[in-house]
C-alpha cells in the first residue's frame, strides 16, 4: 500500500519562499511517477508538478512555471517542491501524489497524500 505524507507548509509572506516534502513508503517507487497538486479556497484541484522517479523528466502546471521547482531524493524516497516568489494566489492545500503513468500522474493519479496547508499574505 503506498503512503504519502507531506510536510512544510505554512504561512508566508508574498515574494518568499517555502519547500514542501512528501515521504514515500509502502513499494518500490522505482518505476512512479510523482507529482504535486493544489486545491484553493472554492476552486478545482490544479496540476502543479511531476516528475519521474528515475529519469528526472519533468513537468509544470502553467500556474507555477518559472517559479515552483519539484525535485526528488531517491535515497529519502522523499520528492520535494520549492515554491519561490509566492502569490497570495498560491494559497491552497497542496497534494502530493504517486502513479505508475506518465499521463495519470498530471491528471487522475492513482495515490495521494493528506495535504498541507500554504498560506500566503500579502
Amino acid at each position: 500500500q503506498v503512503q504519502l505524507v507531506e510536510s512544510g507548509g505554512g504561512l508566508a509572506q508574498a515574494g518568499g519562499s517555502l519547500r514542501l516534502s512528501c515521504a514515500a513508503s509502502g513499494r518500490t517507487f522505482s518505476n512512479y511517477f510523482m507529482g504535486w497538486f493544489r486545491q484553493a479556497p472554492g476552486k478545482e484541484r490544479e496540476f502543479a508538478a511531476a516528475i519521474s522517479w528515475g529519469g528526472g523528466i519533468t513537468n509544470y502546471g502553467d500556474s507555477v512555471k518559472g517559479r515552483f521547482t519539484i525535485s526528488k531524493d531517491n535515497a529519502k524516497n522523499t520528492v520535494y517542491l520549492q515554491m519561490n516568489d509566492l502569490k497570495p494566489e498560491d494559497t491552497a492545500v497542496y497534494y502530493c501524489a504517486a502513479d505508475n503513468t506518465r499521463a495519470k500522474v498530471s491528471t487522475t493519479p492513482a495515490h495521494w497524500g493528506q495535504g498541507t496547508r500554504v498560506t500566503v499574505s500579502s
